[in-house]
This record gives C-alpha cells, sequence and structure tokens, in this order.
C-alpha cells in the first residue's frame, strides 16, 4: 500500500483513539490542541522522559516553496546525548535514524503528531542485543504521543 492511500487510513484509525495509534512503521495521534500549544506540550513531554532537544526543522516553509499548501508543520528532533554518540560509534548503520524525530503539524484545529516505529530498527539492523533499547524507545514515544493527544 502506498503512502498517499495508507494515510486516510490512519488518519481514521487515530480519530477514533484516545492513544497512539501504532500501525507498522508509524506512531499517530491527533491532539485537539492547536498547533503552539500541541508545541509546548510536545517539548515539555520530551524533557519529562529525560531527553534533551536537538533541534526544531521547520518543513512547511519548504513545502510552500514547492507550492504544496501546508500550515504550520515541524519536525522535533530529541535524544539522549550519551547514548545517541555511543550507538553511532558502535552502530554506524543507525546514524541516519538518530536523533529520534517526532513529526508535528497543524491540521485545521487540530495537531497531528507521527513517529517512526522504533520496534522496526531491530528488523532493519538485525541487532538484538538493541531490542531493549528500541523498545524503550517506543514505549517512551507512546508515552510522549499520548501527554499530547491528552493534555487538554
Amino acid at each position: 500500500m502506498k503512502l498517499k492511500q495508507l494515510i486516510p487510513l490512519m488518519c481514521i484509525l487515530f480519530s477514533m483513539s484516545s492513544h497512539a495509534v501504532v500501525t507498522g512503521e508509524m506512531i499517530m495521534v491527533r491532539s485537539s490542541e492547536a498547533f503552539p500549544e500541541a508545541m509546548a506540550t510536545l517539548q515539555d513531554a520530551i524533557r519529562s522522559k529525560g531527553y534533551s532537544l536537538s533541534r526544531i526543522q521547520r518543513v512547511d516553509i519548504g513545502l510552500n516553496a514547492k507550492g504544496y499548501k501546508t500550515d504550520k508543520y515541524r519536525v522535533v528532533f530529541f535524544g539522549k546525548g550519551k547514548q545517541i554518540q555511543q550507538l553511532a560509534k558502535q552502530y554506524p548503520q543507525m546514524i541516519p535514524y538518530l536523533p529520534l524525530k517526532i513529526a508535528i503539524y497543524a491540521e485545521g484545529d487540530n495537531t497531528i503528531l507521527t513517529s517512526a516505529n522504533p520496534a522496526t530498527f531491530l528488523d532493519m539492523f538485525k541487532t538484538p542485543e538493541l531490542k531493549p533499547t528500541f523498545e524503550l524507545w517506543l514505549n517512551d514515544i507512546t508515552e510522549i504521543l499520548n501527554a499530547v493527544q491528552n493534555a487538554n
């Protein structure tokens, strides 16, 4: 199934749920908070799980420049510095996936948040020793997204 076909299905699924929806490679939630409030809640939730914000990248500017109509759209990069350095050193093939990322964008009066499912990294890298790390990331990201969704 192509991403364009999958997005409407995923939107239906997570609009009916009060918890993050994990669908294969993606984790998604919808928040009824406006974008600025959801962004602030997201940053607080990331910090409360012991992660540091690395950077926030604006995506909407590039999309608008290419002719796509979009409102507020950001990617929030976060992680634990020492952990990222250690993983990059031991497993350089993971570098493109570090730090962790959550995309957040406005959709009307709602805000949608998505992240890659870290559990899929186990299949990608065939590194059973990292299974506890990937499971912890999945749990933490799910809790972060649920915190944003349930903030109002």
